[in-house]
């Protein structure tokens, strides 16, 4: 069967035929991946005329209703929680641009099964050049008891709880690449019928790549185990494939993307200005680690599995290398020598 002929599978479509595998389902976790891919749908059209409100009316400015207009992430924040608020399947959500939690108190919300926790838009510092951002959810089941408000104990859970996660990119295309436990899938936007459309089935790391992604205008902040694994990357041994090339984007979501697709490895280590690290483990690492993993992938503190962290506050933050399996556990024989990862 040839392009043309080829049959388009949407997101919707996708999922419901996901939870037909399974008779116990009740396809409430497809419903609410359905309502991020809408949230984000409506991000995406924001993201798309960027450069135009800028133009119009920075931050700050009025419109004509004399309403304040809202920087992007701001946008993305609240667009995202509205949606989750109105849908039946979430009893709360935490954001990175929230202190706290948000517990929805309606009745509907309180027979939820799930929480949503996610950074609404990252890598928002690259709007102004045009680079590629990013929006990253997870979705776990409650652990408090359905009927009443959820808890903060919901979004304490370990990464190897999660029962969904993945991130929306929009870049040169818009694209949502989600994981379960079973598969790692992508859906690209296609803009005239508005539909994200099954175009990266089944995805899987390379085992190994080509390319390493750090800050490495940070390195002399970092340690020297770190910077003898940089020194190797760089090395030249055509035997091995090196040196490997460096591609740093600075938008965790675009740097990912690359990653997952062509292989290689992505650093954000801990370093002197940061000892506990700096990326989200909420946020960020525990939903990237869950994806990488479930499509053959590596995702280490550099000491332990990032699933396997019990979070101790919503804003906690660690330090990250993931990535292709060769690359990553590379990478651990210089950082941490013996370190064990699932």
């Amino acid at each position: 069967m040839d392009n043309a002929q080829r049959k388009l599978i949407t997101l919707d479509e996708f999922t419901i035929q996901e939870t037909r595998k399974f008779p116990q389902a009740t396809g409430e976790l497809s419903a609410l991946l359905r309502d991020i891919g809408l949230a984000c749908k409506m991000i995406n059209k924001q993201v798309r005329k960027a450069g135009l409100v800028d133009i119009l009316g920075k931050h700050g400015a009025t419109n004509v209703q004399g309403e304040e207009q809202m920087k992007l992430d701001i946008y993305s924040n609240e667009t995202l929680i509205s949606v989750l608020k109105n849908s039946a399947d979430c009893a709360g959500v935490a954001s990175e641009e929230n202190d706290n939690e948000v517990c929805f108190d309606d009745s509907f919300s309180a027979h939820s099964k799930y929480v949503v926790l996610f950074d609404p838009l990252d890598g928002s510092s690259n709007i102004d050049v045009n680079a590629s951002i990013g929006t990253i959810f997870s979705i776990y089941r409650r652990v408090s008891p359905l009927g009443g408000p959820c808890t903060k104990e919901d979004f304490l859970q370990p990464g190897n709880k999660l029962m969904a996660a993945g991130y929306v990119i929009y870049g040169s295309s818009t694209m949502m690449v989600y994981a379960t436990k079973l598969s790692v899938n992508g859906f690209t936007l296609e803009p005239s019928i508005g539909e994200f459309c099954l175009s990266h089935p089944n995805l899987k790391c390379p085992e190994k790549g080509k390319i390493y992604s750090i800050n490495q205008g940070n390195s002399s902040k970092y340690d020297d185990n770190l910077l003898a694994y940089l020194k190797y990357c760089m090395e030249d041994n055509k035997a091995e494939g090196r040196p490997y090339s460096h591609r740093y984007i600075g938008s965790m979501v675009a740097d990912m993307h690359r990653t997952l697709i062509k292989g290689g490895i992505f650093m954000y280590p801990a370093d002197s200005s940061s000892p506990k690290g700096k990326l989200r483990l909420q946020y960020e690492c525990n939903p990237m680690a869950f994806l990488m993993q479930a499509a053959g992938g590596l995702a280490t503190t550099g000491t332990e599995n990032i699933l396997d962290i019990v979070p101790a506050e919503l804003h906690q933050r660690v330090p990250i290398y993931i990535g292709s399996k060769q690359m990553v556990s590379k990478a651990l024989e210089f950082v941490k020598e013996g370190a064990i990862v699932a």
